[in-house]
């Protein structure tokens, strides 16, 4: 096992670290070279901008527990790139949308919900003593900090901490099995992103509609487009950055009611300052596309939302610490059979009602990921569709808590 002190703690240092990472990604990619051809005609560009900051991370050369990258990323690059990505968006065509997109929101939901308690049956059938002592320690209350993680965010995982009270030591290696089942699971959907094609065929999909939005965002794109000048960049990064930080200013002032006018609501998420961040920006986002702001897509708005997107993945990728499963490997073992469980009802969803694989893989991370991941996914299909994502994450930290109880309940009848 590697050394908990990483190689590399400043993070002025890690951050350049990152984006030549993506630079190097992004230049072999575009490379004229037979091999390299071949390599990302498998692997897809977006997954290894995920996956080689976690193996720097995995390895100790850097450390996504103690950066504090994540937290500037998403205040600043998340809610930037999704006001970005909604400057050009085609309302009318996004809700053609709704309802095969609730609908594999909801069955994700459902997994989750019931995947918990099934897989803790499953791995006590042949270890009895995942089940731990009565009191604290019994691992159905640290699971149940990852239900809320699953079906909301941080705020109704630690909601589900204050009601249940696991150990702080379940707790902490629950967050490992969070932290690291999740995002290998975000890394299969972002491969699955660049096979959809395949994927749909398997699942005889009808994308009628998700074609007719990515038509509909081009057309209107080759309406506006000219070549950017350096005012337009600027009038870009403004608009981006403006919204965030009026967004942000809004947020406080919401939650900061909430908190004292209405504490019981917290169950829903709506004392949490990020939600309201993440729900003003989109808003002020969709609102700008309905005024000529939206002509800023014709420079390149989408194009640099994708930019703010990547290093956003990269940052997100270096939290992922592979190496962790050999420090509980039951615990972890509950946490893929869960996952799976998961995949599996949306897959037998999916394919009954033929969905594209983008809603699975969306209504997947609007779960599991949140409004953080949820639009990184989305967008790996087309940017013009990371809006999808974060407008269903949204839903998941109002029913995140309620979801999670169900399922904690459930779990501790199976443990006796």
């Amino acid at each position: 096992m590697f050394s908990k002190q990483p190689l590399i703690e400043d993070d002025v240092i890690v951050f350049g670290l990152l984006c030549a990472t993506l630079f190097l990604i992004f230049l072999t990619a575009s490379s004229n070279r037979k091999s390299f051809k071949k390599f990302y005609s498998v692997v897809p560009v977006l997954l290894l901008c995920y996956f080689i900051p976690g193996i720097f991370n995995s390895v100790g050369i850097i450390s996504g527990e103690k950066s504090e990258l994540y937290g500037m990323a998403s205040q600043y690059l998340l809610p930037a790139s999704l006001v970005l990505f909604t400057l050009s968006l085609d309302l009318k065509e996004i809700w053609k949308l709704r309802k095969m997109a609730g609908l594999m929101f909801i069955t994700g939901s459902f997994g989750i919900i019931i995947g918990g308690p099934i897989a803790l049956y499953l791995v006590s059938l042949i270890s009895p003593e995942i089940l731990g002592e009565p009191g604290p320690e019994e691992t159905w209350r640290g699971l149940s900090a990852i239900a809320g993680s699953w079906l909301g965010g941080s705020a109704n995982q630690t909601a589900m901490f204050a009601v249940f009270q696991p150990s702080t030591q379940l707790f902490s290696a629950m967050i490992a099995v969070d932290v690291i089942v999740a995002n290998i699971w975000m890394a299969f959907l972002l491969f699955g992103a660049g096979k959809a094609r395949r994927l749909d065929k398997f699942l005889k999909a009808d994308s009628s509609a998700l074609e007719n939005l990515k038509k509909s965002m081009q057309a209107k794109k080759e309406s506006i487009l000219r070549i950017p000048q350096m005012g337009d960049t600027i009038m870009v990064i403004g608009v981006a950055f403006g919204v965030v930080g009026l967004s942000q200013w809004l947020a406080g002032l919401v939650a900061d009611a909430f908190r004292e006018h209405a504490p019981f609501l917290e169950k829903f998420s709506l004392t949490s300052e990020f939600l309201w961040l993440i729900v003003f920006s989109t808003t002020f986002g969709i609102l700008l596309s309905l005024t000529k702001a939206r002509k800023l897509e014709g420079v390149g708005a989408s194009r640099m939302g994708s930019v703010l997107l990547y290093v956003l993945i990269a940052i997100i990728g270096m939290n992922m610490n592979i190496l962790a499963i050999v420090e509980y490997p039951s615990l972890f073992l509950v946490g893929i059979i869960w996952m799976a469980i998961h995949a599996l009802i949306l897959i037998g969803v999916g394919k009954l009602v033929k969905a594209p694989f983008f809603f699975l893989a969306v209504g997947s991370q609007a779960n599991v990921g949140g409004a953080a991941s949820a639009p990184i996914v989305a967008g790996a299909f087309n940017p013009a569709l990371a809006p999808v994502g974060v407008l269903l994450a949204v839903f998941g930290y109002a029913i995140g808590t309620y979801g999670a109880y169900l399922s904690a309940i459930m779990m501790r009848w199976i443990s006796g």
